[in-house]
């Protein structure tokens, strides 16, 4: 964790301090763990390189020095020496688990998962360690599918310290840093960090609407010693929510080594203007500097409901996020715990409300890129979704915290971001982000049996482009449907296709499509014709010896000629046939003369000749006992009278 963690995060624990080994130099190790032991960890790194480049270093040396690096946020440090400290022979699983996250800090995840499984396999099932694989896989599957967030580091106002938690109010916006040791009078200086403690600074929007013209926030509560901020202010500018260092003596007493350590807690101020116009604040109500801290304050949007980090007693573990409800008489309610779908044993901060009411949030205790990322949910109080992963670019392999959502305009989202992400301009940075949804476009589709309109499952779907290039393939699942991504302003080709089945495509386009949509399309697959199997016409009539073809049979016929289009290399026999009344010879007859005009009747739809075939079968193939001779009912005479079609080709 960096410098801005410790404002709200208490060390439950130190690294032994105190004890003094061996004989070469016992008074730079007494003063060494004596300066981190009081967090003044870049004069502490000065002593203990000294004493690791001894011979015989002490591992717990070693440890301290990484400690640190790790305090004052410098990475590549951290991990040049943490692999001097996995491979000493008096390293335990543990180191593996930390010198892990360092290399995820430095966005090798690749070889943090490496280390992670070593872990695994010398220490036993450990959920902290699937859960840092699971963010090494996922951050490598999304730097490789970027969200549409554009990030710009504000350069106007970022310098090589810290500037975080940038926040508008009314006309101005506001952000925490470092001010240089020139810009303040009292030249005091964090030792955790070796720059001046943290102080408010106001910004104007340039013509390019990014930041500039930043300067130290002239009020009232820069007169406090220690770290100010970050601040917050309600709807019409009349309350001030601050977080700060208690400046007094009622410290939290930490006793090691039979040494007492005090270590200031943070507090949360309201401020409200007085009838003079200043400001005059007073700690919020549920403050107890000596046991525990509060800060990191955000309104609901109907100002009700505020919302804050604490390690008080009762919550999950590290920081979780309370809040308290807004009484009738202006007071606030006792904290409760906003609850297990947001809160984690780790440590989770920087809330902030957007203006739709959406939470964003940042926590070491879910999956993600790095130690910090940012998520959202939605609900309210202790009513929240499950977490959502901002992915990247929003969250990094570091730190990123302090989302905040500042405007909407035509579905598009801006705000500020703070990140210790490589490639800033000094330690935290301030980012403007801008957000526009990307256009979602997916295609749905069902396939049906054309003649029994049964859905088909199994089939091959395939999505082409304009030139035919299949560019995905799907099988229909047991309902008929098959589900394809597609991309804005492009036309497609869907194509289906089963064994036993004659295909069918249907063509679908992007094009104009301003919204996201989800497209559909139905394909309909038509059994194949065998052959030599042979299929009937049903209803096709002639009137009493004649063989032209009556409308009503050309409604039927007009079917065959469909069937002959959607099946292009199909030939066939038409066949007509006879019941047994009148002679033998004259029922061939007559029948060939009718399966020559169903035959005709195709030519003149635009069928080709050579694909077809007409016979008359006259009463030859009597499908009852209706034969010459034999007394029959109409409709059993009216069974034999039929037209079929024989598959020859397919």
């Amino acid at each position: 964790m960096n410098k801005y963690t410790t404002l709200y995060v208490l060390l439950s624990c130190l690294l032994m301090v105190g004890k003094v080994f061996g004989q070469d130099q016992p008074s730079l190790r007494y003063k060494a763990d004596l300066l981190f032991s009081k967090y003044e960890f870049a004069e502490a790194a000065k002593l203990y390189q000294a004493l690791v480049k001894k011979p015989d270093y002490e591992l717990e040396d070693l440890e301290h020095l990484v400690g640190c690096y790790w305090k004052m946020n410098d990475y590549d440090a951290m991990e040049q020496w943490y692999k001097k400290v996995v491979d000493d022979p008096r390293s335990t699983p543990e180191h593996l688990l930390t010198y892990g996250k360092i290399l995820k800090a430095n966005a090798r995840y690749e070889d943090a998962k490496k280390v992670f499984n070593d872990y695994i396999a010398k220490n036993g099932k450990s959920d902290q360690a699937a859960r840092e694989i699971a963010g090494c896989d996922s951050a490598l599957s999304w730097k490789a599918k970027p969200t549409s967030h554009k990030i710009v580091n504000e350069e106007g106002v970022n310098t090589a310290f810290a500037e975080f938690s940038a926040v508008r109010f009314l006309d101005t916006v506001y952000y925490i840093g470092e001010p240089s040791t020139e810009a303040v009078k009292k030249k005091k200086y964090n030792g955790w960090t070796g720059h001046t403690f943290l102080h408010i600074f106001s910004s104007t929007f340039n013509e390019g609407m990014h930041l500039a013209n930043p300067k130290l926030a002239d009020a009232e509560y820069h007169h406090e010693r220690y770290h100010v901020g970050p601040v917050i202010g309600n709807k019409d500018g009349s309350t001030l929510y601050l977080t700060r260092t208690y400046p007094g003596k009622a410290a939290q007493v930490t006793r090691e080594n039979r040494r007492n350590y005090h270590t200031n807690n943070v507090q949360l101020y309201i401020y409200k203007k007085n009838a003079k116009g200043r400001w005059e604040g007073v700690p919020f109500k549920y403050d107890n500097v000596k046991e525990y801290s509060i800060g990191h304050a955000a309104l609901s949007t109907d100002q009700k409901t505020l919302y804050y980090v604490s390690n008080m007693p009762g919550g999950l573990g590290g920081t979780d996020i309370w809040y308290s409800e807004l009484y009738d008489d202006g007071t606030w309610g006792r904290p409760v715990n906003a609850g297990p779908n947001i809160n984690t044993s780790e440590n989770e901060m920087f809330p902030t409300i957007a203006p739709d009411g959406t939470l964003y949030f940042s926590s070491s205790g879910w999956i993600g890129m790095g130690g910090l990322d940012v998520f959202s949910s939605t609900g309210e109080r202790s009513n929240w979704s499950a977490p959502q992963n901002l992915k990247y670019p929003v969250n990094s392999e570091r730190d990123d915290f302090a989302y905040t959502i500042d405007g909407y305009s035509n579905q598009e989202q801006t705000g500020f971001l703070s990140s210790n992400r490589m490639g800033g301009k000094g330690d935290d940075d301030i980012y403007t982000f801008n957000y526009k949804p990307k256009l979602l476009l997916a295609l749905r589709g069902v396939v049906y049996n054309k003649k029994t309109q049964a859905l088909i499952p199994a089939a091959s779907v395939s999505l082409q482009n304009a030139s035919g290039t299949v560019l995905g393939e799907r099988s229909s699942k047991e309902d008929g449907t098959f589900f394809f991504e597609v991309d804005k302003e492009t036309d497609y080709l869907v194509v289906g296709e089963k064994e036993g089945f004659q295909g069918d495509r249907a063509s679908v386009t992007t094009k104009g499509i301003v919204k996201s949509d989800t497209l559909e399309v139905v394909l309909y697959l038509n059994p194949k014709l065998e052959k030599g199997k042979t299929y009937r016409l049903e209803n096709i009539h002639y009137d009493f010896d004649k063989d032209n073809i009556r409308p009503d049979a050309a409604l039927i016929l007009d079917e065959l000629v469909n069937t002959m289009n959607e099946y292009p290399t199909l030939k066939i026999e038409l066949s007509s046939h006879t019941d047994s009344r009148g002679s033998d010879i004259y029922n061939l007859d007559l029948s060939q003369r009718r399966a020559q005009s169903a035959v005709n009747y195709l030519i003149s739809k635009g069928i080709a000749r050579d694909r077809m075939e007409a016979k008359g079968y006259g009463e030859t193939r009597l499908l009852n006992h209706c034969a010459n001779g034999v007394d029959c009912s109409v409709p059993e005479h009216q069974a034999n009278r039929r037209t079929d079609f024989t598959v020859l080709e397919n």
